[in-house]
């Protein structure tokens, strides 16, 4: 009897949730939406910048982040990963997070099943293991995760088999190669990506072709949107990328706000009397007693 009354209980609790999604949140359903109306969709990625950054990307209106995990090395990253969807979400309610799988963690397709359901559990809307091959990603996919992959050049070691990160799809035939790998992916479930480091012709036509949101950097052409990492849009690289633009200075904007403290705690101007508070008369009476007489 007490289990059947505890179970009532439960189910009148009008307050208990069946699911753990935002109202309001941006959801891979939400960017097909934009791109079938024709509205640009607008990506961010703070890389190694905390959960601040894309909090205000979120209340500028971005739509996506997509997330790294800021450690020292890998198995750190992948070790962190929940810890810093979870870090991201509670800070950004609503952007929708496309967070990127460090290789090991899709090395498999039962891997990608079990990192992938836990890192959606945590909080990201989707996923991007990079390079990843249409068997697994099928296996993702027909598991219900939402891929959110990437296609052009990739990032970081995965670009030595081209011999560094540089400029793809100059010719019809490497062109052809691009898109045949967004078809499949597009074809196996893949339900949005982006495009890098492609010519503009290629990667609106890219774009124009498959039914999925495609989303550009690095590739001229807007597509279905565009991607800028953070680093670039608050001038925090030592050189300028070919295809940045620079919106804030962040490092002139930082040093100066600390700068400005810093000259007023050395001359006195901060803090003032309103930024603390006093004791009580007769007890700071007491109190100079008791420390005179230690």
């Amino acid at each position: 009897m007490a289990e059947e009354k505890d179970i009532e209980i439960k189910a009148e609790d009008k307050n208990v949730k069946a699911s753990k999604m935002q109202k309001g949140r941006k959801s891979i359903a939400y960017l097909q939406k934009l791109k079938d109306e024709g509205t640009p969709i607008v990506q961010m990625c703070p890389a190694n910048r905390d959960q601040y950054f894309t909090m205000a990307a979120e209340m500028a209106g971005c739509d996506i982040c997509r997330l790294t995990v800021p450690a020292e090395n890998m198995t750190m990253s992948i070790a962190n990963a929940p810890w810093w969807i979870r870090t991201v979400r509670n800070a950004a309610k609503l952007i929708h997070i496309n967070f990127v799988m460090q290789t090991p963690t899709f090395a498999s397709k039962e891997k990608a099943l079990e990192y992938g359901s836990q890192y959606m559990y945590e909080g990201a809307d989707s996923l991007l293991p990079m390079g990843v091959n249409n068997e697994t990603l099928k296996y993702m996919t027909d598991n219900h995760l939402v891929v959110f992959g990437h296609v052009g050049a990739l990032s970081g070691w995965q670009t030595s088999r081209h011999g560094g990160y540089k400029r793809l799809g100059k010719t019809a035939e490497d062109a052809m190669k691009v898109f045949r790998m967004a078809y499949e992916y597009q074809e196996n479930g893949m339900m949005a990506m982006t495009v890098e480091l492609t010519p503009i012709e290629v990667t609106n036509a890219i774009a124009r072709k498959l039914r999925v949101p495609v989303i550009s950097i690095a590739a001229g052409g807007a597509a279905d949107g565009c991607e800028m990492v953070d680093f670039d849009i608050f001038n925090m690289m030592p050189h300028l990328a070919s295809h940045a633009k620079v919106y804030a200075d962040f490092f002139k904007w930082a040093a100066g706000a600390y700068g400005a403290w810093a000259n007023d705690v050395r001359t006195g101007a901060y803090p003032e009397d309103k930024h603390g508070f006093h004791m009580e008369e007769q007890e700071l009476d007491r109190f100079l007693n008791m420390i005179e007489k230690y």
